[in-house]
């Protein structure tokens, strides 16, 4: 059942574009730019026809009760996390929503997600998000639900806010692997700081790897860093704030679209993108 699942999210290709649109979940008032609105943040990325939205049980219903048989799949997130502060709280948590895998079955979820989050100094976090996973596997095998974990590996909030990325492989690599260990069917990993370097990543997974977008970025770094981890393996990307924020979210997504699922280069890429208006 996980396969049947796994097909709305994937091309015949084996790609997938998922637009992550879940960030109000996590209590930052700067996550919210450009999803105030979020019935019209929905319906724009829905126009734009990625594979895959990325949503919270509270706002699924947006997508999922618009009628048509073309919208993208649901991926549901399914664990709220205070770590993206721009300071570090006095107590640190990733809870996981109640019967998450039962709530996702009955939005039509084609997956869930759920972190595996690994801050400096941090081993009581890193444990919850082990608890986390480790409660959703069971479920997910019984409801045949795909599994998706994201393992981010994060420099201390003080450098820079709570979203600092950490791009040191030799921490990416063993907690992808333990992701992987712990059931996962697909990674939603960080891209490395060379990503030449990305198929290690790749090759330690066994399964489909989804790099994340992370922090806001100019549209050619975006472009090139999309196309430089699709050259390395990657089977898709999960972007946020570098398609909701964009100015022209829709141009965007068609954009990515094109290197994802048309083997654009990135010259074609930021032709896309200029003509769409």
């Amino acid at each position: 059942m996980k396969k049947y699942r796994m097909n709305r999210l994937f091309s015949k290709q084996g790609k997938c574009l998922d637009v992550a649109i879940d960030h109000g979940f996590f209590n930052e008032k700067a996550f919210l730019g450009s999803i105030e609105n979020m019935e019209k943040a929905i319906q724009t990325i829905v126009a734009a026809q990625p594979d895959a939205i990325q949503l919270t049980v509270g706002q699924a219903e947006i997508l999922q009760n618009m009628p048509g048989k073309g919208k993208p799949g649901l991926v549901l997130r399914t664990d709220v996390a205070n770590c993206y502060n721009p300071e570090m709280p006095e107590y640190l948590f990733s809870h996981i929503i109640e019967d998450a895998v039962e709530q996702a079955v009955v939005l039509d979820a084609a997956c869930v997600v759920v972190n595996l989050l690994m801050l400096p100094n941090q081993p009581e976090l890193t444990h919850q998000c082990i608890e986390n996973i480790c409660v959703l596997k069971p479920m997910c095998d019984r409801y045949g639900m795909p599994l998706m974990v994201e393992p981010l590996v994060m420099r201390p909030n003080a450098e820079k806010g709570g979203y600092m990325v950490d791009g040191d492989i030799d921490k990416i690599l063993p907690l992808v692997r333990q992701a992987c260990e712990l059931g996962a069917d697909i990674i939603k990993a960080d891209p490395c700081d060379d990503v030449s370097e990305y198929h290690r990543v790749i090759e330690i997974a066994g399964r489909p790897v989804l790099p994340r977008g992370g922090g806001k970025a100019p549209e050619s770094e975006i472009l090139q860093r999309t196309y430089d981890l699709i050259q390395q393996g990657a089977q898709g990307i999960v972007y946020g704030r570098n398609i909701i924020q964009h100015e022209n979210p829709p141009a965007m997504t068609k954009a990515l679209m094109a290197i994802l699922h048309d083997g654009a280069d990135v010259e074609k890429a930021l032709l896309i993108l200029q003509r769409q208006p």
